[in-house]
């Protein structure tokens, strides 16, 4: 039903390994889908019973007992039918639970090597992958393979039932057959053209203070409407063409039950039936062609799991889980990166090209340059957000992304260049959503110089934020990203422009954090266009187009730079702003 799509001797994805471990319960499924269809035989065969028996002996204690078995039947065919659905439920149950954590990470791996592509949609493709293995479609696969058995019954009757049955199922299964390649292609554009609709309306509600204030709203709807109109043009194109399909497919089986009942009456009138037969030939047919129809009324659902199965199969080739290495033991600090290049995601061209530096533990490291030098980009590159494409960061010799993420984590603070902040208290932002410590968090908000300004506020660290800050002004939400980075133990903290948003009063609470870090012999990486700050730092690489332009100690580095010596190509470097060195 979903094929795999991994190629031969390629290790199956995680959602094809949980598909794998539901075939036992399939399996069960397709035990009880057994019974069932057997079960299903019983109203044509109570038919058959009453005309030729029954009412033929005009025994009322026959019509008693038959009447009775078939309730009994009849309550079989309820729990078992109940059965089967509860099964399947389970099996999307387990199916969800055993993806959830493992669809999460695969998701955030995508999120981040992928900047703008941040969207929910694995999150409903998983939904409406479970919803269909829940659903009544998927009965039609498990029903079908009983066709023939039907069919072999009619042909039991009478050869030319068994024919006009199997004359029905063709003209049927031709419909299944030109329903799936009338809609394939509407479903597939409708569902690309809502992802992209919907991914478009997620970038703009983010920006929404913007959007509201330069009154970009009406233009910004007309871009997404266009998205939108595509997305209901396909989708309506898909859903009337399954429509002609469908409501031809229930009426030629009206027609099918009705023609076979006139085929059964000339065939009793020439005494090659009984009156029996044609009734109950006329119930077996209907049973025989209703997966069929099943199939073709459910088909839009089955097209939107398939390609919901497809794309997560993507995601989970493209950013696989689970691959974490040996522990390796708590880093020191000491970094080193080697002749490093790196592509950002999306872009054509190399932010970085050679780039090459080391630090030992405890060294505090400005680096400047231009705007667009890539000072960003190595930041994220040191930090193992991004990939490399040649080159080597090593954290106490040891690559950058050898480490488990997880474990890795508690030793590194970053505080990027645009603060984000998440939905929550303060205390759980700044202790990164683990268990709360309440000394911990005070502690790495007082070296951040933001534990007054906290208590402050109206529920002091139980105060709740939303993703954006909530009540927080931008330098605040800056002081409570700084005391997010600090916390804890870390030995390497990389802060992208951590004054951009301070007053006087934060930029002081900076300096005490950078004098603390280095009396802790934490190593630093700065990104800052302030010279106060370089006071502290001893060290200062200066890039220049994504290279190296010099690297040093910051008192040869700033002589160099005063002296014309390094050259920065387009422009000063903005680190020879205000203040004195």
């Amino acid at each position: 039903m979903f094929k795999p799509n991994a190629k031969s001797g390629q290790r199956p994805t995680p959602l094809q390994d949980a598909l794998g471990e539901c075939k036992s319960g399939f399996y069960a499924v397709g035990f009880l889908s057994f019974f069932i269809n057997l079960l299903l035989l019983v109203p044509a065969l109570y038919m058959l019973q009453i005309y030729d028996r029954a009412l033929g002996s005009r025994s009322i204690e026959t019509l008693l007992m038959l009447t009775l078995i078939v309730v009994f039947l009849f309550i079989a065919l309820a729990l078992l039918q109940i059965a089967r659905s509860a099964i399947l439920v389970r099996l999307g149950n387990h199916l969800d639970a055993s993806m959830n954590s493992k669809l999460f990470a695969s998701m955030f791996k995508q999120s981040v090597n992928e900047p703008g592509r941040q969207s929910s949609q694995p999150i409903q493709d998983m939904t409406s992958l479970r919803q269909f293995l829940t659903g009544q479609g998927l009965f039609a696969f498990f029903d079908g393979p009983w066709l023939p058995i039907f069919i072999a019954v009619l042909f039991a009757f009478h050869l030319w039932f068994g024919i006009f049955a199997i004359i029905a199922a063709i003209i049927l299964a031709v419909l299944a057959l030109v329903n799936e390649k009338l809609t394939k292609a509407p479903l597939s554009s409708a569902s690309n053209k809502s992802i992209q609709s919907t991914r478009y309306a997620d970038s703009c509600l983010r920006n929404a203070e913007v959007v509201d204030a330069m009154g970009m709203e009406s233009n910004l709807r007309y871009k997404w409407l266009e998205r939108h109109i595509g997305f209901l043009k396909d989708q309506s194109d898909a859903s009337d063409r399954n429509a002609v399909v469908s409501n031809i497919s229930k009426t030629l089986r009206m027609m099918f039950q009705s023609l076979i009942l006139g085929l059964g009456a000339f065939l009793a009138i020439e005494q090659e039936i009984t009156p029996g037969m044609l009734i109950a030939g006329s119930i077996l047919l209907g049973r025989a062609l209703a997966p069929l129809d099943l199939m073709i009324g459910s088909w839009k659902g089955f097209s939107s799991a398939r390609q919901a199965y497809q794309r997560l199969n993507q995601l989970f080739e493209q950013y696989p889980t689970g691959n974490e290495g040996m522990p390796l033991p708590d880093p020191e600090g000491q970094l080193s990166v080697e002749a490093l290049v790196m592509v950002p995601p999306g872009a054509a061209s190399p932010a970085l090209r050679g780039v090459g530096f080391s630090l030992d533990k405890g060294d505090m490291l400005a680096i400047v340059g231009p705007s667009a030098a890539g000072k960003s980009s190595l930041a994220r590159a040191v930090l193992g957000v991004w990939p490399l494409q040649n080159g080597k960061v090593r954290l106490d010799g040891a690559d950058i992304h050898q480490w488990d993420k997880a474990e890795l984590g508690p030793f590194l603070g970053y505080l990027p260049q645009d603060i984000e902040l998440f939905e929550g208290t303060i205390s759980e932002n700044i202790c990164r959503f683990g268990e709360v410590n309440p000394g911990a968090v005070v502690a790495a908000a007082k070296m951040a110089g933001v534990h007054e300004l906290i208590l402050r506020l109206p529920n002091g660290y139980d105060t709740h934020i939303t993703a954006v800050g909530g009540a927080l002004s931008g330098g605040q939400r800056q002081r409570v990203g700084l005391a997010r980075a600090l916390y804890g133990q870390p030995r390497l903290v990389v802060l992208d422009e951590p004054n951009s948003n301070l007053d006087d009063q934060g930029e002081e609470a900076l300096v005490a954090a950078l004098e603390a870090l280095k009396e802790q012999g934490v190593t630093v990486i700065l990104i800052s266009h302030r010279k106060p700050i370089l006071r502290l730092v001893n060290k200062m690489l200066v890039l220049s187009e994504g290279q190296v332009a010099g690297f040093g100690s910051r008192d040869d580095i700033m002589r160099a730079l005063q002296d014309g010596r390094i050259n920065v190509g387009k422009g000063k470097p903005q680190t020879l702003q205000g203040g004195k060195a």
